[in-house]
């Protein structure tokens, strides 16, 4: 009798949330049946209820946060489709509002019927320790970096290209192959560079060095990279051993900002790792590429940002979003607006040349590990568990969503030391075509 008034509670729940939601998918509950979530929803794709606890937690703690612990642990899924596909069959504000738009006094009703539901908690990996904002008042970035990146090297060859990309690739049609659209962005970023054979390059945050190796066999290009994460360490160790890149090509564990090597280098590229540093660490960071830069050498900047808001006094408010990003995958991760990247390089020195966006390469990038990761969930969950891989699926669909819908972005800026006089670059861009 009371499991019977249970699902009378989620049937009625779940009319009301089709009124709302009008989406072209349909609820599967814990019993096998089967409810449109709109008027005209097909049952092809499911969202899946797995037990009552599910809707236990969902009513008493509503929101992202909620959905997206739910979904690591299992207790809800999808099927018939992956996350993001499935994500295509609702629109995305009808269901941001879902929390203030359902029947308050239906969901209060329908909460009393659950409070005693069995709601067995599996654990859901988020980083929930204290983060400093700032570098100087004792910010741990190595255990930040770590909770990510040192989750297991096989791990990453799931879904990435066989040189370990892990950053937007650069696709010449939508159809190109996500091997051949990384190998595209590795050589890009060498010719915005302008490498030639001798110069200094230094990596920051370059992760299984495939840039490094790249410049340095295909453009005689000097190497130097730093990382915090000691799995991408060895990995790359390893891989220039392999190559006989040893004496071209060196790689340290250690935190970029302690390179202490003025005007050492005619290059430096950031790809990828500017989200990780925080905003309140901007200008240090910016000091510091000034400062190992020699006299008009070249910056390669490349960081995911978020549109500004019309009020910029509120852009550093976080969005739920940014809070489950930063709770489950990237803890102390920020994003700036590609504004306030410009005002930064010019405030500490640099002469901005070119900014390229590149918001709908990774959306296709994000598309291709989700799809290859999808693919192969046993041999990945078998490396890092079915929560954390089950996470980083549902990561890769909602920033697919995000750059689809351009609430994110991706930029490449490419500056130099400013110095009076001719920069040094072509007046032209003719070499990048």
């Amino acid at each position: 009798m009371f499991e019977q008034s249970r699902l009378a509670a989620v049937r009625a729940l779940a009319a009301d949330i089709a009124g709302h939601l009008q989406g072209d998918l349909s609820l599967e509950l814990w019993n096998g049946e089967v409810l449109p979530l709109g008027a005209t929803a097909r049952d092809d794709v499911r969202l899946v209820l797995r037990s009552p606890g599910a809707v236990r937690r969902l009513l008493l703690k509503p929101g992202l946060m909620s959905l997206i612990a739910l979904y690591a642990e299992g207790e809800i899924d999808f099927s018939g489709a992956d996350p993001l596909t499935a994500s295509r069959r609702f629109d995305h504000l009808r269901s941001l509002r879902l929390a203030r738009s359902v029947d308050r006094g239906l969901a209060l009703r329908s909460a009393l019927l659950f409070l005693l539901a069995p709601h067995e908690r599996r654990g859901s990996a988020a980083f929930d320790a204290d983060v400093s904002r700032k570098f100087e008042q004792g910010r741990d970035d190595r255990t930040l970096i770590a909770f990510h990146y040192d989750l297991s090297n096989a791990f990453y060859e799931t879904f990435l290209d066989p040189q370990m990309v892990y950053s937007c690739a650069y696709f010449a049609t939508p159809q190109t192959p996500l091997d051949q659209a990384q190998a595209t962005k590795l050589d890009r970023i060498c010719r915005k560079l302008r490498l030639q054979p001798g110069d200094r390059l230094l990596d920051v945050g370059c992760g299984w060095g495939a840039l490094l190796i790249h410049a340095a066999l295909t453009y005689g290009a000097e190497g130097h990279g730093v990382t915090l994460s000691k799995a991408q360490f060895d990995y790359a160790q390893a891989r220039i051993a392999k190559l006989g890149l040893a004496d071209r090509v060196r790689i340290e564990l250690r935190d970029y900002r302690s390179v202490d090597a003025p005007e050492a280098y005619d290059k430096i590229a950031q790809v990828g790792m500017f989200e990780h540093v925080g905003l309140d660490n901007h200008d240090r960071h910016f000091r510091q590429m000034r400062g190992l830069l020699r006299p008009r050498g070249l910056y390669l900047h490349h960081a995911i940002t978020r549109r500004a808001t019309p009020d910029i006094r509120k852009f550093r408010r976080m969005t739920h979003y940014q809070k489950v990003i930063s709770r489950f995958i990237f803890p102390g991760g920020e994003l700036d607006h590609i504004g306030l990247t410009v005002t930064n390089l010019e405030r500490h020195g640099f002469e901005v040349h070119d900014v390229e966006a590149m918001r709908e390469h990774y959306q296709l990038t994000l598309e291709h590990w989700l799809a290859r990761l999808y693919a192969r969930q046993e041999s990945a969950a078998a490396e890092v568990g079915r929560v954390r891989m089950r996470m980083c699926l549902l990561f890769f669909a909602i920033f697919a969503r995000a750059f689809e819908r351009g609430t994110v972005g991706v930029f490449q800026t490419l500056a130099s030391k400013r110095a009076v006089g001719a920069s040094g670059l072509p007046l032209a861009r003719g070499d990048l075509a």
